[in-house]
């Protein structure tokens, strides 16, 4: 059995939903078919449809409706949220205005928040100048003022304010989408229904197999091979078989490195004489594969097991 820090399991923390993420849509709704591929990549038919949905709401004068600005998309760790959310941004011609934690961080309490002003003017400058169908902006939430910043935001997304700047002034909504692995760690206010839309992220087999597919489409991998690959290991998330995937390079560029000595990968690869080596497109055989499946969870199993860290302070003691 993997270790739980491994993997995103249902049933074992906060983060277990009552539904699933197509319990999201209402059997009494009519389905329509949104075109679920990009460039090869493969949508989830529940993901494309929530995300559209909500993007498009924003900019629509509903009769009466008050549609939330933000779209919280939550769920366990590697299970492709973020990269899903790029491929549905790429299929709609929309430009992202992303942020991470890192920029969040800061010594001067007020940073945060005015960033968060700047990059929402910044999006919503580029709509005013037709340059862009729509905005996104991808958060992750980590203080109060990010919070507070946030909550003002989706109350007021038409009259949003620079700091130390004012005046009236009128600009066109911008959706937000936010991602993250549990949303019980959020302050309640922000995640409150009429500020956030929110959508469980559960990849079932299905919608595994297709994200798989996809990453393994440029090595011509059959499908029958790829789904061999998610049902033997049908416990791991999304990003493990990407994992895999780049694990099979690793022989081609051992024999790299033994060919031009360890001495010089330094010329070779950081200060440029020469050009950096190719490497052919592999043939990827579904035996190989799977041995490097047990391979990383092998690793995953040692990592579990091993605790050093109590082995340290043990010996320390």
């Amino acid at each position: 059995m993997v270790d739980t820090l491994f993997q995103a399991p249902i049933g074992a923390g906060t983060h277990d939903a009552v539904l699933s993420s197509y319990d999201y849509i209402t059997a009494g709704l009519r389905q329509y078919e949104l075109d679920n591929n990009m460039n090869g990549y493969y949508i989830a038919p529940a993901f494309i449809d929530k995300v559209v949905v909500h993007i498009v709401k924003i900019f629509m004068n509903l009769p009466n409706i008050k549609v939330p600005l933000i779209l919280g998309i939550w769920g366990g760790k590697g299970q492709g949220k973020s990269f899903q959310c790029e491929l549905v941004f790429a299929k709609m011609g929309i430009n992202l205005f992303m942020m991470s934690a890192g920029e969040l961080e800061s010594g001067n309490a007020g940073e945060p928040a005015k960033l968060i002003r700047q990059r929402y003017r910044e999006a919503t400058d580029r709509i005013t100048k037709g340059k862009m169908f729509g905005g996104s902006t991808q958060y992750t939430i980590n203080n109060q003022m990010v919070n507070a910043t946030l909550m003002n935001i989706a109350d007021n997304s038409t009259n949003v304010q620079l700091i130390g700047m004012y005046n009236k002034h009128e600009n066109p909504r911008v959706p937000i989408i936010v991602t993250g692995n549990d949303f019980s760690t959020l302050y309640a206010p922000l995640i409150r229904d009429g500020r956030m839309g929110k959508f469980f992220w559960d990849p079932n087999r299905d919608n595994i197999i297709g994200v798989c597919t996809g990453i393994f489409w440029m090595d011509n991998v059959p499908r029958d091979n790829v789904v061999k690959l998610v049902d033997t290991f049908h416990d791991q998330s999304i990003d493990f078989f990407g994992a895999i995937r780049a694990r099979v390079y690793d022989d081609e560029v051992r024999k790299w490195i033994t060919r031009v000595g360890v001495e010089n990968v330094g010329g070779k690869i950081v200060n440029l004489r020469e050009k950096l080596p190719e490497f052919e497109q592999l043939k990827m055989c579904v035996d190989n594969l799977i041995e490097y499946e047990k391979m990383l969870v092998q690793e995953q199993e040692n990592v579990k097991r091993a605790r050093l860290s109590d082995k340290y302070l043990k010996s320390a003691a």
